[in-house]
């Protein structure tokens, strides 16, 4: 007969320790979240995209609820703000330059789920540091996403887009250069534009980028073409010419290129070469590089490598694939078409 294990056995009289937690306000938990995150070597960018988009939340916060300390947050609570995000926020509210009225209602799944990693970095962070009893994100899902097939350009936009910039003007030729070497070597747009001479060796054709200046902190080597390197080795003789600085990428009175304006200068050639619903943006090169990688018969551990991706899945987002490149592929590699090619 099996024996029963004996209880550990309480002395009468004595009180049960029950933690007790902190009232944090909202803008306390931010403030010790910022903190922590900074000690832990969060970029500054990454901090202010934290700040943002908590301060979206609180503002819809105290519209609707009435709540003064973070525990009162439940899981109901931002399921609610999802719901409003999804059926009732104006697009590009309180953007500077676009006006919010004429662009719609309802945030894209992509956008929502940016803002839901957040909150959970941020909870996770605070119930990790034992600020929180309770995590009431720990149960919110992200929005499925629709795979977008559309997040390339063809060859044709690729060559209607590569037209349109003016090579006989500085703005132009930069831009030039910029877009054949996002589309050479799938650079993100911050690296790229972060890119010094000293980054690139001009014999090798390899372009060093240290873990200060990329994404997930991993130094990586960038092979780029022999056309590319002539392109980029004429901007900076340029450069040398008028400016002190050994940035690639300038503006005509050699400040550093933002990252804003530069997508606006990519949406302005892709407006002038007719693209039509397709987003326009550094991000959608590097797709198109990509995807024309596998395409073109590059194994994915080295685009996996070039592009700097530290998670197979997420290199995967990048190269999905429209009925033309599935049915060429396919015509290709069929494995009926090659027997009845070598019978004949």
């Amino acid at each position: 007969m099996a024996l029963n294990k004996r209880k550990k056995r309480k002395p009468v009289g004595k009180m049960s320790n029950q933690k007790e937690y902190p009232k944090l306000t909202l803008e306390q938990a931010i403030d010790l979240v910022i903190s922590g995150k900074s000690a832990e070597g969060l970029r500054e960018r990454t901090l202010k995209d934290y700040q943002k988009d908590w301060g979206y939340f609180v503002k819809w916060l105290n519209g609707h609820y009435e709540v003064e300390t973070i525990d009162e947050l439940t899981p109901q609570v931002f399921r609610d703000y999802i719901n409003y995000l999804k059926y009732d926020a104006p697009k590009y509210n309180g953007h500077k330059f676009i006006d919010s009225d004429k662009q719609g209602i309802g945030l894209s799944e992509t956008t929502i789920n940016i803002r839901l990693r957040v909150y959970r970095a941020m909870f996770n962070y605070l119930e990790r540091e034992d600020l929180i009893e309770y995590n009431p994100m720990s149960n919110i899902r992200l929005l499925r996403q629709d795979i977008d097939l559309t997040n390339c350009f063809t060859d044709e936009e690729v060559k209607e887009i590569l037209r349109q910039p003016n090579q006989r003007d500085y703005v132009g030729y930069r831009d030039y250069v910029a877009m054949i070497l996002l589309l050479d070597s799938g650079i993100r747009a911050n690296e790229l534009l972060n890119i010094r001479s000293s980054n690139i060796d001009f014999q090798t054709r390899f372009i060093t980028l240290g873990g200060d200046k990329n994404k997930n902190r991993k130094p990586r080597i960038i092979p780029i073409s022999v056309h590319t390197v002539k392109l980029v080795l004429q901007l900076v003789n340029e450069n040398k010419q008028h400016f002190s600085t050994d940035r690639i990428f300038l503006s005509s009175y050699g400040e550093p290129l933002g990252q804003n304006h530069f997508n606006k200068r990519l949406k302005y050639y892709g407006n002038k070469a007719g693209i039509e619903g397709k987003k326009v943006t550094a991000h959608v090169y590097r797709h198109t590089w990509a995807k024309n990688m596998v395409v073109n018969g590059c194994d994915p551990f080295t685009l996996q490598k070039i592009g700097g991706w530290s998670d197979m899945r997420t290199m995967r987002r990048y190269i999905q694939m429209d009925t033309g490149d599935i049915r060429k592929s396919h015509d290709t590699h069929s494995p009926v078409m090659n027997m009845l090619n070598k019978r004949k």
